[in-house]
């Protein structure tokens, strides 16, 4: 009997949006895997100072330009409108330009998507690994904790950015979801958590962390009191509409 051969055909109706702020060296090897994996991807430059952008544009990638730095959120929206312009696209895969998404994963993601018809397929990635630092793994339990408690959000990594949108839930993100920072990220998984429309389907990843990662620009502190008043907002919003707590 032959042995099936696996599918090593690249997603036509999936695209990959990458925002990008000073990611040095990094995003090369981020984009050429991202292309093993799909036929199109969409860098969204977040005002770049260091030249990182200049050799994808010669690669022939479609980068969206901001004039200056205006945050990671602002760079998701945008990249989600630029997204939902081609009629092919059915969904698009959110990496980050540094390197801790595997692009080599983007398979299990779509496998994900098309299986269930998920609108917002989450990265999970496994805490208790001994490669995460005892700081971060409580900075993500406590989130956690907190948007359980508020939300009814039971999953255990509520703030992975490595995450597929279905194209309708895009369409809602960019007319619902506020720009921002990180906070973005946030509103995202609650409008996906919350609202009875739309499925919410978590799916483990490896864990990829760097201590002291130059290239990441996540602010402890203040983009910790964005994170959390966004999702005080949100759960004052929830009881005012009086919905039940939703299971993620």
């Amino acid at each position: 009997m032959r042995d099936e051969c696996p599918d090593t055909s690249k997603a036509a109706d999936v695209c990959a949006v990458v925002p990008c702020f000073n990611a040095g060296a990094r995003l090369r090897p981020v984009i050429s895997g991202i292309l093993q994996q799909l036929e199109h991807a969409l860098i969204v430059d977040d005002g770049s100072t260091d030249g990182c952008i200049a050799p994808e544009q010669e690669s022939g990638v479609r980068v969206i330009h901001f004039s200056g730095n205006r945050g990671k959120g602002h760079a998701l929206i945008a990249g989600f409108s630029a997204a939902l312009q081609d009629p092919r696209f059915g969904a698009a895969i959110v990496l980050d330009a540094d390197g801790q998404h595997d692009p080599g994963e983007i398979p299990k993601l779509i496998a994900a998507w098309r299986a269930t018809q998920g609108d917002l397929i989450m990265g999970v990635r496994q805490f208790d690994s001994g490669r995460v630092p005892l700081r971060s793994r409580f900075g993500n339990e406590l989130t956690r904790r907190v948007t359980g408690t508020l939300l009814g959000i039971r999953l255990r990594d509520t703030q992975c950015g490595y995450r597929l949108l279905s194209r309708r839930f895009m369409e809602h993100v960019v007319a619902q979801v506020a720009g921002g920072r990180y906070e973005t990220e946030m509103e995202i998984l609650i409008h996906a958590a919350r609202l009875p429309q739309f499925h919410l389907e978590p799916v483990p990843i490896k864990t990829l962390y760097e201590a002291g990662n130059a290239s990441s620009h996540f602010h402890k502190v203040r983009d910790s009191f964005l994170i959390y008043r966004r999702l005080l907002a949100a759960s004052w919003r929830a009881r005012k509409a009086g919905r039940p707590d939703a299971a993620g």
